[in-house]
């Protein structure tokens, strides 16, 4: 029995890999005692790192295999959608996760620092469901505990069938799945808390910002808007320009990358070979080597 908690992530993911996978890899691969999970019809990747597995299949299969798992019609024409059934994929790959103690669901727009450092075995231990948002489920990132109970929890959403089958995206990772954690989460902290006594899941359950997410609605750490401009990965240690030796769990540059889709995409070698570099930074201007 391994003394750490086991983690798999699950993540769908169809189309074309975006520009930035090879830092994202590398940044996978300097946690190796995570595993990542991918369904995907995208084409093979280099270099892949040892602790991620890239299942092939075609979307319609996927949707398929959906389908029959839920007992609905999934047939959702964007793979956009696939992420109003995040609470469900445990349940939905129930035999990918069988030998894991916590199961996942991301993104791919962020890299990661040293995750097992945020993610201590001590809140591993204590809670069934960690967010990296203090009011919401953070539906780039949250752990899971693999027990029928939580894997089945997303039934709890009431009309989930006909929210998932909605031919929209409905944001339900964050929204609907938040709402059986977080009673009135708009109420003012003190209030919130209290509230929350009165709910076993919230007990339970992790809810902590974790800045993972600049130039976005939460403001920074110390209340403002002056988000970091640059961030560094050294070694799979992540930290930015104004908040010292302070280190990340991961960076999710949301906002930033819609940016990067009006520059033209540096090529394929140029991105290989700076990722495997030991240290690079990144900012509105995309990745770039640390000067």
């Amino acid at each position: 029995m391994s003394s750490h908690s086991s983690i798999c992530l699950l993540i769908p993911y169809f189309g074309r890999w975006p520009f930035w996978m090879p830092f994202f890899l590398e940044s996978c691969r300097k946690n190796p005692d995570i595993h990542w999970h991918f369904f995907s019809d995208c084409e093979p990747l280099d270099n892949l790192p040892n602790n991620i597995r890239i299942q092939p299949i075609r979307y319609e299969d996927y949707l398929s295999q959906v389908s029959n798992k839920l007992g609905i019609d999934f047939r959702p024409p964007n793979p956009y959608k696939l992420c109003d059934i995040k609470p469900a994929y445990g349940f939905i790959h129930e035999d990918v996760i069988e030998k894991y103690n916590f199961w996942g669901f991301g993104d791919i727009d962020l890299v990661y620092g040293k995750l097992r450092e945020y993610f201590t075995e001590e809140r591993l231990q204590r809670y069934d469901l960690i967010s990296n948002h203090a009011r919401r489920v953070s539906g780039h990132l949250c752990l899971i505990r693999n027990s029928p109970h939580m894997n089945n929890l997303f039934k709890k959403i009431p009309n989930w069938q006909n929210l998932f089958c909605h031919p929209q995206h409905q944001a339900i990772d964050e929204g609907a799945f938040s709402r059986l954690f977080l009673w009135r989460k708009n109420f003012p902290k003190p209030l919130f808390n209290f509230v929350g006594l009165f709910n076993p899941l919230r007990r339970k359950s992790f809810f902590q910002e974790a800045f993972s997410t600049p130039n976005a609605k939460i403001n920074w750490i110390d209340g403002s808007k002056n988000f970091p401009s640059h961030w560094f990965w050294k070694e799979g240690r992540l930290t930015n320009n104004i908040d010292g030796q302070r280190e990340f769990p991961y960076l999710h540059f949301f906002v930033w990358k819609r940016n990067w889709a009006n520059q033209p995409a540096p090529s394929a070698e140029t991105i290989q070979t700076l990722a495997q570099k030991a240290n690079w930074q990144i900012s509105v201007q995309g990745f770039r080597e640390i000067t």
